[in-house]
């Protein structure tokens, strides 16, 4: 019997304490780590053998799967699937897995980091001393801000969980959800009412969630954090209203510079503060998301079980 081809396209499998390669290796499976672009052109050779996908946030669309005729299963390093056409992937017969809450904790950490990085310019103080600035600056208190929550699943709960430590008042949005353990508002006037607006929702899948519009509404020296995804922003309107002194601040973790838009407006905007998609890099979480990703894979290709995490069994064509 031949053994099944697990390709990897996200880089940091295997890089924490455990070995997920070495136990699908062990269970009887060929690994392969390939471009983590998911272009066709570095990568349809090995999609035309493989069985099994471990993938990152790069798009698995129809093409991608037309090109990969034995895939059986798509692990998706993470939480979101957004980036997987997953009633293309149905209609082959091809399950699409992921690892809820893997990276909660770390994302959730990585937000408080954001928003204490901008409320006290820590990144340009940082610069200024290199550049024997020692100028000061006066920052804000988490604890004195009303904080905004867009999206309140297992990261946004997370993030309210580390917000208690420092008082302040936490509201949230959340467009799935009907009460909860804080106040629920509408997205309008959570925005015109918070002096930080953190996102933790998926993909905003064509229409960004803070346009103009919106952005209008936003308190003249709120800080946007974004640790979701890049196009839940339309980058070119935060980095206008930035630039006009009309926001406060956005520190993000997600550009859309990662779908292949070009250069991010962002980069070139004031008080912004970047980090290279780390939110969730940390080494538990790589552990539980290789893990996680390397069991669903032998349960499905070598011992022909159901995997733990399917997320789209309802997604077949009626």
């Amino acid at each position: 019997m031949n053994e099944p081809l697990v390709v990897v396209s996200t880089r940091s499998f295997g890089s924490g304490d455990t070995d997920p390669q070495g136990m699908l290796e062990a269970a009887g499976c060929r690994v392969e780590r390939i471009d983590a672009s998911h272009d066709l052109s570095v990568v349809g050779h090995a999609l035309r053998s493989a069985s099994g996908w471990i993938a990152g946030t790069s798009p698995i669309t129809q093409t991608h799967l037309d090109a990969a005729p034995d895939l059986r299963i798509v692990a998706r390093y993470g939480v979101g699937t957004d980036a997987v056409d997953l009633r293309a992937a149905a209609a082959r017969s091809v399950l699409v897995t992921n690892k809820p809450g893997a990276n909660a904790e770390a994302v959730a950490d990585h937000t408080i980091g954001l928003i204490l990085a901008a409320l006290r310019h820590i990144v340009a103080g940082d610069r200024a001393v290199r550049a024997s600035d020692w100028s000061r600056r006066s920052g804000r208190e988490l604890g004195a801000c009303r904080i905004g929550i867009v999206g309140y699943g297992t990261i946004g709960r997370a993030v309210r969980r580390r917000l208690a430590c420092f008082g302040g008042e936490v509201v949230a949005h959340d467009p799935h959800l009907a009460q909860a353990d804080i106040p629920l508002l509408p997205l309008e006037e959570l925005v015109a009412g918070c002096e930080i607006v953190t996102l933790h929702l998926p993909g905003a899948r064509g229409r960004p969630l803070i346009d103009a519009d919106l952005l209008a509404l936003f308190r003249p020296d709120a800080v946007l954090v974004n640790t979701a995804r890049g196009d839940l922003l339309d980058e070119t309107a935060v980095a206008q209203a930035l630039t006009a002194g009309r926001l406060g601040g956005c520190a993000v973790d997600v550009l859309t510079a990662e779908l292949g838009r070009g250069p991010s407006p962002l980069l070139d905007a004031p008080r912004v503060v970047v980090t290279p998609h780390i939110a969730g890099q940390t080494v538990q979480a790589i552990d539980r998301m290789g893990m996680a990703t390397a069991t669903d894979i032998a349960r499905v290709l070598v011992e022909d079980l159901p995997p733990h995490h399917l997320v789209n069994a309802q997604e077949a064509p009626q």
